[in-house]
C-alpha cells in the first residue's frame, strides 16, 4: 500500500525559507510523477511544482524562481524548497504522486499525503 507523509511546514517571515518533504512508502518513488499542490480554505487545490520520473520539472508561474522541487532516491522522498516566502504562499500543502507521466491536475493524482500548513507571516 503507497502512503505518503508530507512534513515540514510552519510559521516563516516573509522572504524567509522552508523545505518541504514527502517520504513515500510502499512503491519507489521514481515510479511515479511527484507533486505537490496548496490550497487554501474555501479554494480548489492548486498546482505548485512536479518531478517526472525522468527528473523532469515543471512550476506554477507564482512560485518559478522561488521554488525548487527534488527527489531523493534512496531516501525515497521528494523535497520542496520554498525561497523568498510571500504572504500569498500561505496554504495548506500537499504532496502527490501519479502513475502517469506529468500532470498538473489533481484529479490525475493517486495519492495524496496528509497536508502540511505553511504560514507566512507580512
Amino acid at each position: 500500500q503507497v502512503q505518503l507523509v508530507d512534513t515540514g511546514g510552519g510559521l516563516v517571515q516573509a522572504g524567509g525559507s522552508l523545505r518541504l518533504s514527502c517520504a513515500v512508502s510502499g512503491r519507489t518513488v521514481s515510479t511515479f510523477t511527484m507533486g505537490w499542490f496548496r490550497q487554501d480554505p474555501g479554494k480548489e487545490r492548486a498546482f505548485v511544482a512536479a518531478i517526472t520520473r525522468g527528473g523532469s520539472t515543471m512550476y506554477a508561474d507564482s512560485v518559478k524562481g522561488r521554488f525548487t522541487i527534488s527527489r531523493d532516491n534512496a531516501k525515497n522522498t521528494v523535497y520542496l524548497q520554498m525561497n523568498s516566502l510571500k504572504s500569498e504562499d500561505t496554504a495548506v500543502y500537499y504532496c502527490a504522486a501519479a502513475r502517469r507521466l506529468l500532470t498538473t491536475e489533481a484529479p490525475m493524482y493517486d495519492y495524496w499525503g496528509q497536508g502540511t500548513q505553511v504560514t507566512v507571516s507580512s
